[in-house]
């Protein structure tokens, strides 16, 4: 490390005094000095300990009792200021408080600013006199020089010390010194920011680069939305549903669709297969609720000539016919247990043997199966056997039900009236008021009673657009209506949970609201009597809403509907006859 004479060394004789103060430093040691800075600004540091570095150095061949580089940002407020001290261990840096009214005016004046006394000086606040230690009885002595980039003035090299003789002698030569220091700084300064400029930039390019090679790689799910035809909507609930049905349908897996009646199972299970592998093979469906269990043998496995009654000739089944396809077997909760035991065996095995056969036939089928029956509660009941269960309900896949995908209500209707408009040759169109009806309804038959709603409505309108006023909800001769918005003289219904409800065989009395909702968590059903209530007793029988709600429930199935009830068919098709209630066809 250089050294130069200073104030502080006190020299032995008057005359070596005098001689120190009449001498400046030499232009070697100057020389000698600026050379190690330019070595320093140029190590591997960081910025604020190279700085700090340089007035370390500073102090070794110039008369310094405070040294300080303060370096500024954009907006011209001190975002460096560095003393001595601070090394590359630091975790802070060492941040020191310059005369600020004297940087300022640096700042301004684009010069130098020297004050051979800073008290007898207007550049120098009291707050910066207390800062440097001045009084009257202190006097001090203040150099300032730019530090520049280009023109622009980015910060400031201050210095102080002591006034003496010596001291107001070398100002002049300091300034020269300092400035030259200053713009060595301003050169580093410049092209730390370039490299961190840079560096901010490769590293935002980098970041993009990644991005784009990780979306080639897994294609963002939110970008690229999942349709299927014939199911219509954009809520957070059905995209949920069509995202899972692009997943399952890329493997062989048996899929159980759970959800409540009327939301489109059927449509979900086509969707599936169009998707799959099998998609160009056939696609064979059939509801198990509709026939008998003679009849589903016949129907799933086909029968050889003259197997019973009828068979004239051999016919191939509905496994058979699905052969490297997808079967789809709708309601299948309703099958009876010892058919059960059969239809295990050709999931298991997928093999079977014709009605009066005796040939094993060995498939390659897909199952999908459906149901809104709770199986658990079957299961628990042994009304479903448990193997059975496990075979069928290795995918299941939940249909959200109408109300918790309300959004696309406008869109559901529109493409129904849509429909109607096509095949009637009318231009109907909704009315603001008419959304607000359809969005406020319940459903509790889903898009079913929706597509009901919307072309009874259609075919019932006067005007060129359907209104409030055309709903039948609107003159109390909706179902759905009753069921859903309680009036005062009406049951009271609120979505809860499905329990049973307690029947009297004696009296007649409206059935409580939760008899009637279905759970928004699940597409279960739950009797609305408890299990061999009797539904007629003596000339009393149990009240329409109740037998209405029912029917409802099990989609105008009667067989359904009896099980609701806890009664028989014939029973529920006496009560349909009684109270006049017309059947409705799907």
């Amino acid at each position: 490390m250089l050294h130069i004479a200073s104030v502080r060394e006190r020299p032995n004789s008057r005359s070596e005094t005098d001689l120190e103060v009449t001498i400046a430093p030499s232009h070697e040691n100057a020389l000698a000095g600026i050379f190690e800075i330019a070595k320093l600004l140029t190590a591997p540091c960081r910025l604020e300990v190279t700085l700090a570095n340089v007035v370390d150095l500073l102090q070794s061949f110039v008369q310094v009792r405070h040294g300080i580089i303060s370096l500024f940002d954009d907006d011209g407020v001190a975002d460096i200021t560095v003393g001595a001290g601070l090394s590359e261990r630091s975790d802070e840096r060492d941040r020191m408080r310059p005369p600020q009214k004297a940087i300022d005016v640096i700042a301004a004046t684009e010069g130098p600013l020297v004050a051979e006394n800073v008290t007898l000086h207007s550049a120098f606040s009291a707050s910066d006199l207390d800062v440097l230690g001045a009084s009257d009885d202190i006097p001090v002595s203040f150099i300032g020089v730019p530090i520049r980039i280009d023109a622009k003035v980015v910060g400031a090299l201050t210095i102080d010390r002591l006034l003496d003789s010596r001291s107001s002698i070398r100002l002049d030569y300091d300034v020269m010194l300092l400035t030259m220091i200053a713009d060595l700084v301003g050169q580093t300064v410049k092209l730390h920011r370039l490299f961190g400029c840079d560096r901010e930039r490769l590293m935002a390019e980098k970041d993009r680069l990644q991005k784009q090679l990780s979306e080639l790689k897994h294609p963002v799910r939110e970008g690229k939305k999942v349709s299927v035809e014939g199911i219509i909507g954009d809520s957070p609930a059905l995209r949920a549903m069509l995202e899972k049905i692009a997943v399952v349908a890329k493997s062989n897996s048996t899929v159980l669709l759970r959800g409540e009646s009327g939301t489109g199972k059927e449509l979900v299970a086509k969707a599936i297969h169009e998707r799959s592998a099998r998609a160009k093979r056939p696609f064979i469906k059939l509801n198990c609720a509709a026939l008998t269990e003679t009849v589903l043998e016949s129907e799933l496995f086909g029968h050889e000539k003259g197997a019973f009654t009828g068979a004239f000739n051999t016919r191939k089944g509905r496994f058979e016919l699905a052969d490297k396809g997808t079967l789809f077997l709708d309601e299948i909760g309703e099958i009876s247990a010892s058919f059960q035991a059969k239809l295990l065996r050709v999931l298991q095995e997928q093999e079977f043997e014709r009605v009066g056969g005796n040939q094993t036939i060995k498939v390659d089928v897909r199952v999908i199966a459906a149901t809104n029956k709770n199986l658990e509660e079957a299961v628990a009941r042994n009304e479903f056997r448990t193997d059975l269960y496990y075979r069928i309900s290795v995918v299941p896949l939940l249909l959200p039900p109408l109300r918790e995908r309300r959004s696309d209500i406008p869109l559901l209707a529109a493409q129904f009236l849509k429909n109607f408009n096509s095949e009637n040759g009318r231009t109907l169109t909704f009315d603001a008021s008419a959304i607000g009806v359809l969005m406020n309804c319940g459903f509790p038959g889903n898009v079913r009673e929706l597509e009901n709603c919307v072309q009874r409505t259609a075919t019932l309108a006067h005007g060129p657009s359907i209104v409030r006023d055309d709903f039948a909800c609107c003159h109390g001769q909706c179902l759905s209506a009753i069921l859903w918005k309680s009036a005062s003289d009406e049951i009271a219904l609120q979505p809860g949970p499905i329990v049973p409800v307690p029947a009297k065989p004696a009296t007649f009395q409206a059935a409580p609201s939760a008899a009637f909702a279905v759970s928004p968590g699940g597409s279960e059903q739950a009797p609305l009597a408890p299990a061999g209530a009797p539904l007629v007793s003596g000339a009393n029988m149990v009240d329409r809403e109740r037998v209405i709600a029912a029917m409802e429930r099990s989609g105008w199935v009667q067989a359904k509907a009896a099980r609701l009830l806890g009664v028989t068919p014939r029973q529920i098709g006496y009560a349909l006859r009684k109270y006049g209630i017309e059947i409705k066809r799907f």
